[in-house]
């Protein structure tokens, strides 16, 4: 009887039949005058060998089916770890260095707590730097450290596969905590088996694809569509430190150059960095006619930065079919849906007034007063995707806004020991009764089978009966004048009894390109363009510097976390056009 198809199944396969011709390459950028990278390489073979090491170590030290936590710094190691984990039948907790600041301090410090870590896996430049951190939090005495690159003497050889139960966890994805204690995402072997299969369904991976990336490893995009989905079809990834690409986000295109690349993957924030920071020089030396696949996985995904990018890098070979935007979450493993391969994006044009009333209605063209451009995430996988009322649990028909609810094979089992809010989130149920299905968080509508996410229900704001969403008010005050840069849009309680919610955009600036109006001069005029877009009574625009916008590790503006660093009077205001009510708040 042929053993079970299994992940690590695939990844063995893949091994024996490639070696070392496929794998990872790290680049990093070299001290000194220029712009010099040195690339360090990790092929199948020799990252199996090491996986195969370090489970056989793992298992002596009584810890399969435990949790451990994963601290690195971007790199090689960190994919020899997670893998080690796996054919161990250990439970990875992956998660970003605590020495970044003290909120990810706090973070890492309660995912140990409930994930219940013992055991700490990381490198030995960086064991010291763990292993300080530990003893400041107190967490020395209960939680030990392992440096994986000199610790391991287990011999590769005496590793056998354990048999996978399809149900059991591979790994836990931490949400980002930002508004409560982080919940782990339980995703099982079966999901991650499931996922790998409908991402390659719609990208027709294998050994012949070749991707670029520098989304973190610790983020959903960064682990399943740049490290393990890699792995399952047998390409070829070169992945970079996301402060390297901040740093210089050009090397993400001239990787792509080099590399003859076949696969980029991002968020909109990353395509709009390339599009503010790469000079004309720099695009006269690329090449990106090799890019079959360049994924644009936000919610939603803007027109704007699509046609930007094509205009933009046209010249050195990009082209619309190209794009390939796309849906997905931790809680589903990672895709839900995508645009067809070589399709190219679905653009189309909805009235406004009616989207504000939770109805998509087709306009004619996107020149006709209040209408909006949107663009499909794509057509889902083989998951089962309905939208739904959030409030009665209605299923709703096609053209009509609600809470995209999604069930099926690649969706996760829960949150990690959290019953009650695994139940709220990943077993939800119509009016109608029916199977359980996840609770997205998101909304958004189908229309011709076409699956077009609208945005997030937590920033959806409300006025006169009228839904808003925060990133079409921040997409027109970054569009004000070329001095302004990114925003976050968020409201405020009603004061007085009014009823009124008070709308604040807090808009990055940079001072010296509005030399041509001046701030305040700038704070208002932004504030009567957005008003006249949306027919917002009340609304305030206060402009800071570069960084006072909270923003996740992946780029996603954190509009909550940003609104109570406004409140807390963390936002350094340049200058500001705020309502009576608003003006006394933020110090």
């Amino acid at each position: 009887m042929a053993a079970e198809r299994t992940f690590v199944s695939v990844l063995r396969d893949n091994v024996r039949a490639y070696g070392n011709s496929r794998g990872f390459t790290f680049v990093t950028e070299e001290r000194g005058p220029g712009h010099k990278y040195r690339e360090e390489e990790l092929g199948l073979a020799d990252l199996d060998r090491k996986a195969r090491a370090l489970a056989g170590h793992l298992d002596a030290l009584g810890v399969r089916r435990g949790a451990v936590l994963l601290l690195y710094p971007a790199g090689l190691d960190f994919i020899s770890a997670f893998v080690g984990c796996l054919y161990g039948q250990v439970i990875a907790v992956p998660a970003p260095f605590p020495e970044l600041d003290a909120g990810r301090a706090e973070r890492t410090h309660r995912i140990i707590r409930d994930a219940d870590i013992q055991w700490i896996l990381t490198d030995s430049s960086h064991r010291e730097k763990v292993e300080e951190w530990l003893a400041e939090s107190g967490l020395d005495g209960e939680v030990r450290c392992l440096a994986t690159d000199v610790d391991v003497k287990a011999d590769p050889d005496g590793w056998t596969m354990p048999r996978y139960d399809p149900d059991e966890p591979a790994f836990l994805q931490y949400t980002s905590g930002s508004t409560s204690d982080p919940k782990g995402v339980e995703v099982t072997y079966g999901n991650l088996l499931r996922n790998a299969e409908e991402i390659n369904a719609r990208i027709e991976g294998g050994a012949h694809t070749v991707g670029i990336g520098w989304v973190p490893h610790y983020h959903d995009m960064g682990l399943v569509g740049q490290i393990l989905h890699p792995l399952y079809m047998g390409g070829r990834y070169v992945l970079m430190s996301p402060i390297t690409f901040i740093k210089r986000p050009v090397v993400w295109l001239e990787m792509v150059t080099r590399h003859r690349a076949t696969i980029i993957v991002g968020p909109n924030f990353g395509y709009e960095l390339l599009l503010r920071r790469v000079t004309d020089a720099q695009l006269a030396e690329l090449d990106l006619s090799s890019l079959l696949i360049v994924k644009n996985g936000a919610e939603p995904v803007l027109a704007g930065t699509l046609d930007r990018m094509v205009e933009r890098f046209g010249p050195a070979g990009f082209r619309r079919e190209m794009w390939m935007p796309c849906y997905g979450m931790a809680e589903t493993t990672l895709l839900i849906s995508a645009a067809p391969l070589g399709q190219g994006p679905v653009v189309r044009v909805f009235d406004f007034e009616s989207l504000t009333r939770n109805r998509a209605v087709p306009r004619r063209s996107a020149t006709e007063d209040g209408t909006r451009r949107l663009v499909s995430s794509g057509r889902p996988v083989t998951l089962d995707v309905r939208v739904v009322d959030p409030a009665t649990r209605t299923e709703l028909p096609d053209g009509r806004v609600g809470e995209i609810w999604v069930s099926g094979g690649s969706v996760a089992r829960g949150y990690w020991r959290r019953p009650r809010q695994t139940k709220a989130t990943f077993q939800a149920v119509t009016a109608a009764g029916g199977p359980t299905y996840l609770r997205t968080g998101d909304l958004g509508f189908i229309a011709d089978g076409e699956l077009y996410v609208t945005g997030r229900i937590k920033d959806l704001i409300i006025v006169n009966g009228h839904n808003i969403y925060a990133h079409d008010l921040e997409e027109v005050s970054r569009s004000a004048h070329p001095a302004t840069r990114t925003a976050a849009a968020f409201s405020l309680d009603a004061l007085g009894g009014s009823g009124q919610e008070r709308v604040i955009i807090v808009q990055e600036v940079i001072p010296a390109a509005a030399r041509d109006m001046g701030l305040a001069e700038l704070a208002s005029f932004t504030r009567d363009m957005v008003a006249r877009a949306f027919g917002l009574p009340s609304l305030s625009v206060v402009l800071s510097g570069p960084g006072a916008v909270r923003r996740t590790t992946s780029g996603k503006i954190q509009r909550g976390l940003t609104r109570q660093a406004f409140l807390d009077g963390k936002i350094k205001q340049l200058a500001g056009d705020l309502e009576p009510s608003v003006a006394g708040l933020g110090g």
